[in-house]
């Protein structure tokens, strides 16, 4: 193997956080803003880009932080590793409720593609790049599935989810629509596109957006059921306005609403 082999547990129900044990010169690495805890012989080096034998030389350094740009992450991670001779263990938590899914990569053909952001942390060795959209459907109408992230390589890797956590095994052929927020990520197998929902009275009032994604098989599909961005709608939306007013829940009559409960300020 060229990736380091950490072995790890993971605690807790809805807000998870995954545990790494690191014998003596083992290295993990984790996107910034994930460390929780660690044991007092374990390092913490900040690194540019993810470290991997993939990035050899000073210009694949350059273009693997460039695109790791273009998903919103930050072109640095943080490397954390056990400099004493005997094991110590470091801690990462997820940034929202929801689970945390473990990824054997030499269980998926030494690649699996997931949505931007959901990265965590893996063992050094492992490549973590983006995937871009083959097809302009997705690049144009994909939203959040548009630019995915992809990790490689022949070591753990961890991805993080928001609400439960869904596993679909798709036989050859076999189509699944999902919300393109809503999926986490998939075998490199899968045939991913994006497709028009249809309908005049779906377009205009549906509430569910214009596209959605479909995967076909064969090959494996995680499904959340509570994407970030659907989570923080809801909390902006119930969020009150300047001057402390609250928000009107209903996304047609809320005005209207308030006027009918007697609260006139708008």
């Amino acid at each position: 193997m060229t990736a380091h082999e950490i072995d790890y547990k993971i605690f807790g129900q809805e807000m998870q956080y995954v545990e790494i044990e690191l014998d003596p010169q083992e290295i993990v690495i984790a996107e910034a803003g994930s460390f929780m805890m660690m044991d007092n012989n374990i390092q913490m080096q900040t690194i540019f880009g993810d470290g991997s034998e993939q990035q050899s030389g000073l210009f694949g350094k350059l273009l693997n932080a460039g695109k790791r740009v273009l998903t919103g992450e930050s072109l640095f991670m943080t490397a954390f590793i056990n400099q004493n001779n005997t094991k110590g263990k470091v801690s990462f938590a997820s940034p929202y409720p929801g689970k945390i899914l473990p990824i054997d990569l030499t269980q998926f053909q030494g690649k699996f593609i997931c949505q931007k952001s959901s990265f965590l942390c893996a063992a050094k060795g492992v490549s973590v790049g983006i995937e871009f959209s083959k097809k302009i459907g997705r690049g144009l109408f994909g939203g959040e599935g548009f630019i995915m992230q992809k990790i490689e390589g022949d070591g753990m890797a961890f991805v993080h989810s928001g609400g439960t956590l869904a596993k679909k095994e798709l036989k050859a052929g076999e189509i699944l629509k999902v919300d393109t927020g809503c999926i986490v990520g998939f075998t490199k197998e899968v045939d991913y596109d994006i497709e028009f929902i249809g309908g005049i009275k779906n377009s205009v009032f549906g509430g569910e957006g214009l596209f959605y994604a479909t995967l076909r098989g064969p090959g494996t599909v995680y499904v959340q059921s509570l994407p970030f961005s659907r989570l923080a709608d809801r909390i902006i939306a119930s969020a009150p306005k300047a001057g402390g007013e609250s928000r009107g829940e209903g996304s047609l009559l809320g005005g209207i609403g308030n006027l009918l409960d007697g609260d006139n300020r708008f």
